[in-house]
């Protein structure tokens, strides 16, 4: 696919969001558990969903498509709602904002496997030297820029929970790109218009599937959390105005852009651009957190971008 300004204004805006969800959840994961706060959040976008797509869940059809293809949906919804976003919340209690970003930034390397291992998709040479370079790029960020230090390092527990968001993402990914028969072609589900007419499902309806399935799986987290965990809820103004960010920017906005992206570029060049979000989280931090980038953070984005410039080679 050929990038021109809407595409790459599509691929743009949700790391932006992102790096603004990875800001804002480490200034409130101590007033809320992550867990917590993920099941929160898209307990709130499903009920924004709802009321955005009313019609079509009142629809008796609409339910019944929803009930056929309940394992397709059921899985990239816990890929995509209630993985991904809790294993983040999770990373940043022990992660700054910019190496979480920084270490989703080994997700083209996670894309070429998934798409290597379930989609019988052989990735490029120029894919491969990219991912190289953006792995490159996170090792500079675990060995906090000295390299020859890659066999002593020492992981802290956020940043292998962000190795495990970044995996849950790619499979995400990947399952919107390349859906099973169920989800497209003559057998994709559709919307029975009053008119007699008959649609594709649009994106809320589709994200309102997806959530569905999500608010469970994040939930079910959530409740094991409370069970096992001492950490309680603290409710002030700032977690409110936090909450209310997450809902609107990095949850519809940004997985709305993202899907559509996704869709028209593939997820392997996309994923590219997921790795701008360290650029702009590095620039929130310093302005929010006053969290300096250091050098070998430069030298780590300096070999994301180079991979991003690579891998979109023909």
């Amino acid at each position: 696919m050929k990038l021109n300004p809407r595409l790459i204004g599509l691929l743009t805006l949700p790391p932006f969001l992102w790096a603004g969800n990875a800001v804002v959840g480490r200034m409130t994961v101590p007033f809320v558990p992550p867990l917590m706060l993920n099941a929160v959040r898209w307990a709130i976008v499903l009920l924004v969903l709802v009321v955005m797509s009313r019609r079509f869940i009142l629809d008796a059809s609409a339910r019944g498509q929803i009930a056929a293809r309940w394992p397709h949906l059921a899985l990239i919804g816990l890929l995509g709602i209630g993985a991904y976003n809790a294993l983040q919340y999770l990373a940043l209690t022990t992660s700054t904002p910019l190496n979480v970003t920084l270490i989703a930034a080994s997700m083209p390397l996670w894309m070429l496997s998934v798409g290597a291992l379930f989609f019988g998709e052989r990735p490029r040479t120029a894919q491969m030297a990219g991912a190289a370079l953006s792995l490159l790029g996170v090792a500079t960020v675990l060995t906090r820029g000295h390299l020859s230090a890659i066999a002593q390092v020492q992981f802290v527990q956020g940043d292998l929970f962000m190795l495990l968001a970044a995996a849950s993402w790619a499979g995400y990914s990947w399952l919107l790109a390349r859906p099973p028969a169920s989800m497209r072609d003559t057998g994709r589900p559709l919307v029975h218009e009053p008119d007699g007419r008959s649609r594709p499902w649009n994106w809320h309806e589709f994200m309102l599937a997806q959530a569905l399935f999500g608010v469970v799986w994040a939930g079910t987290a959530a409740g094991v959390e409370a069970a096992v965990s001492d950490r309680v809820l603290v409710l002030n103004g700032w977690v409110v105005l936090a909450v209310v960010y997450i809902v609107i920017g990095p949850s519809i906005i940004a997985y709305w852009f993202w899907g559509r992206a996704v869709a028209q570029a593939g997820p392997t060049l996309a994923s590219l651009f997921v790795n701008l979000t360290p650029l702009f989280a590095a620039l929130l931090s310093g302005a929010l957190l006053g969290d300096r980038p250091q050098g070998y953070h430069a030298l780590a984005f300096a070999l994301i971008v180079a991979g991003i410039l690579v891998s979109s080679r023909r």
